[in-house]
């Protein structure tokens, strides 16, 4: 069978230690499988605060970036901004993110398919969890939110993280897995299905 280039897409995910300490990361796979997404490659591991503080860009323009998308946030909540410091609410958040992804042991995994970066966004929801939509995984296994992460000085508890654009998982999946650690040598019903012209005319 010859897939087309849209198959090829790939993503990162890192699913977070607090799904693996609530025991609900096979009901979460399920989603990805149902959907028709194929697992190239997947590892439990123990994350180091160098690996993570790789994948969480240390930059001042990135930090910068990030404490305005939560200086909106904020202003949305009503929060006083009058001494907001853009650069170093990001260097915060990025420090709460490498707390939170070594606070225990994590799944890495590559899933590949066609749109499998916007397809899993949609499937997690809202990285503030509550105030995604009816059905995402986000919300349906969690009830905090930005607000909340705030008042207790933590990360927000995203359970997962995905790839928001193929320049971000070429450069996280070379992070987390060695070339020789992809498995994509093998075929899906879901792929036979979807990219084999000749299926309906077996």
């Amino acid at each position: 069978m010859n897939r087309p280039k849209l198959a090829e897409e790939r993503t990162l995910i890192l699913v977070k230690p607090d799904v693996l300490q609530r025991q609900i990361f096979g009901e979460i796979l399920s989603r990805f499988e149902r959907k028709g997404f194929k697992i190239v490659a997947m590892k439990m591991l123990n994350s180091t605060k160098e690996q993570v503080g790789e994948h969480y860009i240390d930059d001042d323009v990135y930090s910068i970036e990030t404490g305005e998308k939560a200086k909106k946030g904020a202003i949305a909540r009503g929060q006083d901004v009058s001494d907001w410091n853009s650069l170093e609410w990001g260097r915060t958040i990025r420090n709460r993110n490498i707390a939170y992804l070594t606070a225990g042991p994590i799944v890495a995994m590559v899933l590949e398919g066609n749109g499998v970066i916007g397809g899993v966004r949609k499937i997690l929801g809202s990285t503030s969890p509550s105030d995604g939509d009816v059905g995402t995984v986000r919300d349906d296994y969690s009830f905090d939110n930005y607000a909340l992460a705030d008042v207790v000085s933590r990360a927000t508890r995203t359970m997962l993280h995905a790839s928001d654009s193929p320049e971000s998982a070429e450069r996280e999946i070379k992070i987390w897995f060695k070339k020789d650690e992809i498995c994509s040598n093998y075929e899906t019903v879901a792929e036979k299905i979807f990219y084999d012209s000749a299926w309906d005319n077996i």
